[in-house]
């Protein structure tokens, strides 16, 4: 079982900040933003590659309304999914990156940390 499957199953605790019946979102343990969040659903599913139109057709609104909660549905934020193994990805469990609260920087393919952050 995946670690995110342990935090879905109960046996690992987040700081949830939105949960329904589908998907659960969470503050991520090693923030790269002010506000950076993770989103899942709650069926295991690999990776973006394999998700379903009918799951991410759902996950939208659920996503849009973490922004809201978050406060920045208007200000703007950064919509992050890695997928498979060169792509970064670290948890093999579908999670989108929720990240804001602050004027982000683009630099993507880079390993340094954001110094502006």
């Amino acid at each position: 079982m995946c670690i995110f499957c342990k935090l879905v199953a109960g046996e690992i605790s987040s700081n949830k900040i939105l949960e329904n019946d589908k998907f659960i979102a969470f503050h991520d343990l090693y923030p790269k933003a002010p506000i950076h969040i993770l989103v899942i659903p709650k069926n295991h599913v690999e990776c973006f590659q394999d998700v379903s139109a009918e799951v991410m057709a759902e996950m939208t609104p659920f996503i849009q309304e973490v922004a809201k909660m978050m406060g920045i549905d208007k200000s703007g934020y950064r919509l992050i999914v890695n997928n498979g193994k060169d792509g970064g990805q670290e948890v093999n469990h579908l999670h989108f990156h929720v990240l804001g609260g602050a004027k982000l920087p683009f630099g993507h393919l880079v390993d340094e940390p954001q110094k502006s952050i």
